[in-house]
C-alpha cells in the first residue's frame, strides 16, 4: 500500500499523532520536499527518508515536476510493494503530485491510503480570524492566469513562491480589483517564530522581502470594489423586475432592434474618431443590449445569457480546429475559407445560393453586396481582374442613361442597382471597403459644403440666393485647399 501523509502546515503542534505514528513505524519514506519547518523535529524523531527535491532542480516546470514525482513514487512502490509519500500540509489540499499519484494508483489498481492533516487552509483561516461559511475560494498561484476571481468571496492564492509568480500574482489581482486594494500576505502561517502577516496593497506584493516557499495571499471579499459580468445581469434582472423601470419592462426583442444596431453603430464612429473613452462606454452599451435580450429570453423561458455564451464559445472552437485541435498551421486566407467550409456545413447547406441567401437583408446594402459577391467569387463567379469590373460600371451607366427619362421608375430603380453592384465589384478589387469609401465622400461633401457656406457668410450672402455657379466656384476652392 502507498500511504500519503500530511506534514501540516509548519507548525510542529499541527502534526497529528496520525501522521507522527506513520513516520515511526513505516518504512521507504519519501518526501516531495525537504523545505519545511517540521522536517527538523521529524530528524529529532530518528526518521529515515527520502526528499525529492532534486527534481526541481533538474526539471524546466512544475507540471514537468509532479509528474516525476507521481511517476517516482510508482516506481519505488513497485519495489517493496509499501511506501509513504508526505507532503506539506493537507494531501489533498493543492498538491498536484498527490492527485497524480492518485490517479496512478487507480488506473494500476495500487492501494493507497490517506492520512489527514491540518492544512495551510486551516492555519490562514485560524491566523486571519476568517469564517469559511461567508465563502472561499482557494487558487493556485501558478495558474492565475486561467483563474477566475471574485470580488464577492476570500480567496487564497497559494504557492507564491518566489517575486516572479508574486508579479504574475500582482498583475492578475490589479487588472481586478486596482493596485490600492488591501490584502493579506501570510507567511508560514500558523508557525510561531516563522509566521509574518502583513496587510498590504496589491501593487506591494512582489516588492515583500519575506516571499518564499511558504508565502499565501489572502484576498477579502468585497461587494462594491468593483462591478463585473453578474453585476450587470443583475442589473438588468432588476430593471426587468416587478419594481423595476416601466420603460425596460415594455422591451421585447422586436422593439430593442432598432437600438442593437444604432449602439453597433456608435461603437464604429467612436474606433473612427479613435476615442479610447468612447469605445469603452459603447461597446458597455452594446453588451448591455446582448444582456437585455438575454434577460427576455430567460423571462420567456427560451434561454438565457449561459446558453448565448455557450454558444458561441462551442461555435469559436468548432471553427478553429487549426488552433483547439492543432491540425495544422493555416493562412490566414485559409482560416478564412476553412471557416466558410465549416458553416456550410453546421447550417446543412446543399447549394452555393443558400450561402448567397444566408447573408442578412437587414445589413447596410453595399456591406450585403460586398459579401454576396466574395461569397460568389469563392467559387470562381468572378472577373479575372478589374479592367471587365471597371467596363461593367460604364455599361451600367449607359443603361441608365438610356432610361432615366422613362416613367418606367422599376427599370430605373433596377439599372440603378445595377451600377451601385458594378461599382461594389470594384471596390472589391481594390481591396477598399465600400462603406468606409462613401462614408469618407460624405464627410468630404460636408466639409467642403461647409467651406461654401462660410465664404459665403463672410461675403454677406445666404446660399439661397447663391447661384450653382457662384457655388461651384467655392466647391472648388474647398477642393484646392484640401
Amino acid at each position: 500500500m502507498i500511504k500519503i501523509i500530511g506534514l501540516g502546515p509548519g507548525s510542529v503542534d499541527s502534526l497529528t499523532l496520525g501522521t507522527v505514528n506513520e513516520l515511526k513505524n513505516g518504512k521507504n519514506i519519501f518526501f516531495r520536499t525537504e523545505k519545511h519547518p517540521t522536517i527538523d523535529y521529524i530528524k529529532d524523531l530518528n526518521v529515515d527518508y527520502k526528499t525529492l527535491d532534486h527534481f526541481y532542480n533538474e526539471l524546466d516546470s512544475f507540471d514537468e515536476v509532479y509528474e516525476a514525482i507521481s511517476n517516482e513514487i510508482i516506481k519505488e512502490y513497485d519495489k517493496s510493494k509499501e511506501l509513504i509519500y508526505g507532503v506539506p500540509g493537507h494531501p489533498l489540499v493543492a498538491e498536484k503530485s498527490v492527485s497524480l499519484i492518485i490517479e496512478k494508483c487507480e488506473e494500476m489498481n495500487i492501494d493507497y491510503e490517506i492520512v489527514p492533516a491540518v492544512s495551510f487552509i486551516d492555519a490562514m483561516m485560524e491566523s486571519l480570524k476568517i469564517d469559511p461559511i461567508k465563502g472561499m475560494k482557494i487558487l493556485d498561484a501558478f495558474d492565475i492566469g486561467n483563474s477566475v476571481l471574485d470580488k464577492r468571496v476570500g480567496i487564497v492564492l497559494t504557492q507564491v513562491y518566489d517575486k516572479y509568480i508574486a508579479s504574475d500574482v500582482k498583475l492578475k489581482l490589479a487588472e481586478y480589483y486596482g493596485d490600492d486594494y488591501e490584502v493579506y500576505f501570510v507567511r508560514a502561517a500558523g508557525v510561531k517564530g516563522l509566521e509574518v502577516i502583513k496587510k498590504i496593497k496589491i501593487y506591494e506584493i512582489d516588492r515583500m522581502e519575506e516571499i518564499d516557499y511558504l508565502t499565501s495571499l489572502y484576498i477579502p471579499s468585497k461587494a462594491e470594489i468593483i462591478y463585473d459580468f453578474n453585476d450587470l445581469t443583475e442589473i438588468m434582472e432588476e430593471l426587468r423586475g416587478e419594481d423595476g423601470c416601466q420603460w425596460d419592462r415594455n422591451q421585447t426583442h422586436e422593439s430593442l432592434k432598432k437600438y442593437l444596431i444604432e449602439e453597433c453603430y456608435e461603437v464604429i464612429d467612436a474606433i473612427d474618431k479613435d476615442d479610447i473613452d468612447k469605445i469603452i462606454e459603447e461597446l458597455g452599451d452594446v453588451l448591455l443590449q446582448v444582456i437585455f435580450h438575454a434577460q427576455i429570453g430567460k423571462e420567456e423561458g427560451y434561454f438565457n445569457i449561459n446558453d448565448i455564451i455557450k454558444g458561441i464559445c462551442e461555435k469559436m472552437v468548432r471553427r478553429h480546429p487549426h488552433i483547439f485541435n492543432k491540425k495544422a498551421d493555416l493562412t490566414e486566407s485559409e482560416v478564412l475559407t476553412n471557416w466558410e467550409n465549416i458553416k456550410k456545413e453546421e447550417k446543412g447547406f446543399s447549394k452555393h445560393s443558400e450561402g448567397l441567401e444566408d447573408v442578412p437583408k437587414v445589413l447596410p446594402s453595399l456591406m450585403r453586396a460586398e459579401k454576396i459577391q466574395k461569397k460568389a467569387a469563392k467559387v470562381g463567379f468572378d472577373w479575372e481582374n478589374i479592367n471587365p469590373a471597371m467596363e461593367k460600371v460604364i455599361e451600367e451607366l449607359n443603361e441608365i442613361k438610356d432610361v432615366y427619362k422613362t416613367n418606367n421608375r422599376s427599370k430605373i430603380l433596377d439599372e440603378m442597382g445595377d451600377l451601385i453592384f458594378a461599382c461594389v465589384n470594384v471596390s472589391r478589387f481594390l481591396n477598399i471597403n465600400p462603406e468606409e469609401a462613401l462614408n469618407s465622400t460624405c464627410d468630404k461633401f460636408i466639409r467642403r459644403f461647409s467651406y461654401i457656406e462660410e465664404q459665403a457668410n463672410k461675403k454677406g450672402f445666404k446660399l439661397e440666393s447663391m447661384s450653382l455657379e457662384e457655388m461651384d466656384i467655392l466647391w472648388e476652392e474647398a477642393k484646392n485647399e484640401e
